[in-house]
């Protein structure tokens, strides 16, 4: 099976089981809600391979979910997601195989994309209409996260936003991040089931190709699949991979498992298509990444790889609301979009504020390459609601995590071709004028948001 041809019938699959007409029920395998390159993929790869192989002993069909709430599989996708409609375009058009060869286009990607796939957003809208409105009750494996923000009374079960009256309940988990305490033991999971929650790893994509390897289920779709078919799947995860290593050259990032996971998926990728030009499917995939946020506007910048966690201090028990946001361009590219530094603060604060954000503390995580061509981080926080408790979590997240972090005061390092004075920028976004907030150039490059999110988390909870 074609991985085109799996997505059809998985979104197939999807519709019949709301339609209440399936013999048994899927299973979803939904990703976190950056819904980032690897997020997605993770969830789609996963799929291939589990599809009617998973659990052990009763085996059942497999559906990628993405998790977008308010964007349905369309050209929106395309728009807000270019550089996993190039990897998908990348991985299934050359060579196309049945004749599904389909145009890197708004137009020609929108059509795939609605046949497909399935978001959060096209999930949704096949409920509304639904007479009872009862709950719905779903199986999930968790994908590159392992922690559902809406937590149900068992251990494992929970809702996703954009999808309360969907309750999941959690039957395996594989994922790089910090374990939340949300995801059910092991042996309580169907046999044959994966729950592996390993920090470390640049990609989750690469933990998921180790763990189809591992247990056989690599295999046993090479079994079932053609070579063509396998160097699909394959160069569909060196894409996530690839890209969030920087083409396994990421300093602190790349792992054995990174490098076994990226030589594993490469060989059957030469085995098909002879000698594979690795190098320029990165490149692709990367510029298509790199120019997307030109086609956004700000706020969807800020939402386009996204992620909140809720804090309770210890000491007053106030619950703090902390969001994080990602950019492939560096903050003076940020600010100019939003039109000058008081518009970014304004926006930004109008941002977190917003009725499915309400923020009390606001981050912004720049990462590109400075005008040496070197890999460089920026960190912009702010307190957007309760001030004074927001303030005091952000320096002691000072005091506890700068030298680690190497916080220096910020300078622009990036080679964007914007007129904007360094001191203005640092006295309004180092400032308290309208949104208190610290600006700093992040000189320890290796520390993403895996590891600046739980820095931040620690310091607030410890208040």
């Amino acid at each position: 099976m074609t991985l085109l041809q799996f997505l059809r019938h998985a979104r197939q699959t999807h519709l019949a089981f709301l339609a209440g007409s399936l013999p048994e029920a899927p299973i979803y395998v939904l990703g976190n809600p950056s819904a980032d390159l690897d997020s997605i993929i993770s969830a789609i790869i996963y799929s291939y391979c589990a599809n009617n192989r998973q659990p052990t002993l009763t085996s059942r069909p497999h559906i990628p979910l993405i998790n977008l709430p308010t964007v349905p599989a369309s050209s929106e996708l395309y728009r807000l997601r270019p550089e996993f409609v190039t990897a998908l375009w990348l991985s299934t058009n050359f060579p196309a195989l049945r004749a599904e060869r389909f145009d890197n286009t708004s137009e020609s990607a929108g059509k795939i994309l609605h046949e497909h796939l399935v978001t959060v957003a096209d999930f949704a809208q096949a409920l509304k209409g639904r007479s009872g409105g009862e709950k719905i009750f779903a199986d999930a494996v968790m994908v590159d996260w392992n922690a559902m923000p809406i937590r149900g009374e068992q251990k494992g079960t929970g809702s996703v936003g954009g999808l309360e009256e969907v309750s999941f309940r959690t039957v395996g988990c594989i994922d790089h991040h910090v374990d939340e305490d949300f995801v059910p033991a092991r042996d309580t999971l169907p046999q044959g089931q994966p729950m592996i929650i390993q920090p470390g790893p640049g990609s989750c994509s690469s933990l998921i190709a180790d763990e189809l390897e591992s247990s056989g289920l690599w295999a046993a779709c090479l079994e079932a699949s053609s070579a063509g078919e396998m160097a699909q799947i394959a160069k569909l995860a060196l894409a996530a991979i690839l890209i969030d290593t920087s083409n396994l050259t990421a300093k602190g990032k790349v792992t054995d498992i990174d490098v076994r996971s990226v030589e594993f998926l490469r060989t059957f990728v030469d085995s098909a298509h002879g000698e594979w030009e690795m190098e320029t499917f990165y490149e692709q995939i990367l510029d298509a990444k790199k120019n997307s946020l030109d086609l956004l506007k700000f706020e969807e910048i800020l939402d386009r790889d996204y992620k909140d966690w809720t804090e309770t201090t210890r000491s007053s028990k106030t619950s703090i609301k902390l969001g994080f946001c990602s950019s492939v361009k560096p903050i003076r590219w940020l600010i100019q979009k939003a039109g000058g530094c008081h518009e970014f603060l304004e926006r930004t604060k109008k941002f977190a504020n917003a009725d499915d954000k309400q923020l009390d503390l606001v981050v912004v995580m720049s990462s590109f390459t400075s005008a040496g061509d070197k890999f460089s981080r920026e960190l912009f926080m702010g307190a957007a609601g309760q001030e004074s408790v927001a303030i005091d979590g952000i320096n002691a997240f000072i005091k506890q995590d700068s030298s680690e972090l190497g916080l220096e005061n910020w300078t622009s390092v990036d080679k964007e071709e914007i007129h904007l004075d360094d001191s203005e920028i640092r006295s309004y976004l180092d400032g308290e004028a309208g949104l208190w907030s610290r600006l700093w150039l992040q000189t320890n490059s290796t520390a993403s948001r895996k590891q600046v999110a739980p820095m931040l988390r620690s310091a607030v909870a410890k208040l």
